[in-house]
């Protein structure tokens, strides 16, 4: 990696070639990630599986995405970030790749939901986050913000191109395509991805020239790491209060949105196409919504920041099931109103646990509140795979979804807020 830090020069720092790769490969899981809602109906009508079947093992999925995150970021700091990736990328491309053989619904369980979604977990926002507090002393926010839209920019590039197709093909030449997507990004890992600024005699992007070198990798083992982080941050008020925020986040967001939007436009009359189309232009806006959220936070409160964010997002669950009686603006309005605040909540959330738990615990602890997202997810993703089955319709977990997001604009006011002191009466 040392050529490449030459081939670049000293006017470009490296951590933004760094900063291009994570980029693609979060660019690369995201699209692994929403393929399981293009799957849906197909797998539905071969199979003859439920709605809430499906879903069941999507929501393993998303929870396993979450629980990896705190485990991610600790066998990076005791192995490194690139053997890390390397082996989950490689677990990645081979789940994709044997899901394709399928044919009972506990191997989509098995594939799909424990290898896809363990391996997912690795590529995902506490590696962001890692690279960002490794990298990065200025701009950090903005960076967090970049490297989060690359979620919504896998959507962007892989739904409405999967979900024609699935249209015209079916759904295994599906997982041929994402298999490949995930085994592309294996070289560019395995040559271009330095661990720290220090592997190429750089320090980090923004640093003093006489700050302190970071500490390297560690011997401790990464369950002690991650668990004895886990210990010190939930002995605080202020990690139960960003925990239980990223739930009700990833519950509005991957679980729900993320994946039954598509299923939920089936039910009035919208193609598999249409769906996805939908859900890539929530992309675009959310690819420029989170990182001005990024630019924001390096600027302004966090606290603020999330307040609305949680606030316009919970309003506009609550209009989606009038939006598709609405002709011509109904679902654009919320596409673009939904798109821009899908994921803006992680630059301001990376912030607050950052200036809570200081610079080398915040990925760990980020990534535990992560799991605490994942969750939320898997449980939307379930609950309202469920709410459909009984009710026939997705309105009744529109509604919930909304109101849950109203709670956490309230939550979120109170995290890392100093105590009052009170003042000496006068005697």
């Amino acid at each position: 990696m040392n050529w490449a830090a030459k081939l670049i020069g000293k006017r470009f720092h490296y951590g933004w070639l760094t900063v291009a790769v994570v980029f693609l490969v979060l660019l690369a899981a995201a699209g692994t990630r929403a393929t399981p809602s293009v799957m849906m109906v197909p797998l539905e009508h071969q199979f003859g599986w439920s709605r809430g079947t499906i879903s069941l093992a999507i929501s393993v999925n998303i929870a396993l995405y979450g629980l990896m995150g705190p485990f991610a970021a600790a066998a990076m700091q005791r192995f490194g970030v690139r053997p890390t990736l390397l082996v989950a990328l490689g677990t990645m491309a081979a789940g994709v790749a044997l899901s394709s053989l399928m044919t009972q619904p506990w191997q989509m369980v098995l594939v799909w939901g424990v290898m896809v979604g363990g391996a997912t977990g690795v590529a995902a926002l506490s590696l962001s986050a890692t690279v960002v507090t490794r990298w990065f002393t200025t701009h950090r926010g903005l960076v967090m913000g970049i490297l989060t839209a690359s979620s919504a920019t896998g959507q962007l590039v892989f739904l409405p191109m999967l979900a024609a197709i699935v249209e015209h093909y079916g759904w295994r030449q599906v997982v041929w395509v994402v298999a490949a997507a995930a085994a592309v990004v294996l070289p560019l890992v395995a040559f271009l991805l330095p661990e720290r600024p220090a592997d190429v005699h750089l320090r980090p992007y923004g640093e003093a020239h006489d700050a302190p070198v970071a500490p390297t990798a560690t011997r401790q083992n990464p369950l002690a790491i991650a668990f004895g982080t886990l210990a010190m941050a939930s002995r605080t008020r202020d990690f139960w209060l960003l925990f239980f925020s990223f739930f009700i986040c990833g519950a509005s967001t991957n679980g729900y949105i993320g994946t039954h939007l598509i299923a939920m436009c089936g039910d009035y009359g919208m193609t598999e196409v249409q769906g996805a189309s939908l859900l890539a232009a929530m992309g675009i806006f959310d690819l420029f919504g989170t990182t001005l959220s990024g630019w924001l936070s390096d600027r302004f409160n966090s606290r603020v920041l999330l307040f609305w964010y949680y606030g316009l997002r919970g309003l506009s669950l609550m209009y989606l099931p009038h939006a598709f009686g609405i002709d011509f603006f109904g679902l654009p309005l919320f596409a673009v109103f939904y798109g821009l605040d899908w994921i803006a909540t992680v630059p301001p959330t990376v912030r607050l646990a950052t200036d809570v738990y200081g610079k080398e615990s915040a990925p760990v602890v980020f990534g535990w509140v992560v799991a605490g997202h994942q969750l939320g997810a898997a449980f939307a993703a379930l609950g309202a795979g469920m709410l459909r089955a009984s009710l026939g319709t997705y309105t009744v977990a529109s509604m919930i979804s909304g109101g849950l997001c109203l709670v956490a604009a309230v939550i979120v006011l109170r995290i890392n807020r100093p105590a009052k002191v009170p003042e000496p009466q006068a005697i």
